[in-house]
């Protein structure tokens, strides 16, 4: 089984950053893709970043140039860097890994909230 913990969540004034990390445990190889979403009151969840292993990203349009993802295989984590908030990008952030040796199910943290005040 595999176990992700986010942290570095918090309150931001907009135009401000935060570094987001999900730290996996557990059974941590063969990785296919690592995935951060959101998901704000109210609303759907949805993808926000993602890597596959072979180091490709993809971005929601309205995070690309402000938000990169970035990991350290030899430490299990997976970042998401956040640059130039807005308030809209208030949700609670959760980490989502797809390995190899799991068919069924994709695995996800317990989410960390961040908030952009304006």
């Amino acid at each position: 089984q595999v176990q992700l913990v986010e942290s570095g969540g918090g309150l931001v004034q907009a135009g401000g950053s935060l570094i987001l990390s999900c730290a996996a445990s557990g059974t941590t190889f063969g990785i296919i893709v690592m995935n951060w979403y959101r998901q704000a009151p109210g609303k759907e969840r949805e993808l926000v970043a993602s890597m596959t292993r072979s180091g490709s990203t993809t971005y929601l349009d309205s995070v690309k140039g402000r938000f990169t993802i970035s990991s350290d295989i030899a430490k299990n984590t997976v970042y998401l860097q956040m640059n130039s908030l807005k308030p809209e990008d208030t949700a609670v952030y959760y980490c989502n890994i797809k390995f190899s040796w799991d068919a069924v199910k994709t695995y996800w943290g317990q989410g960390t909230q961040v908030t952009v005040s304006s």
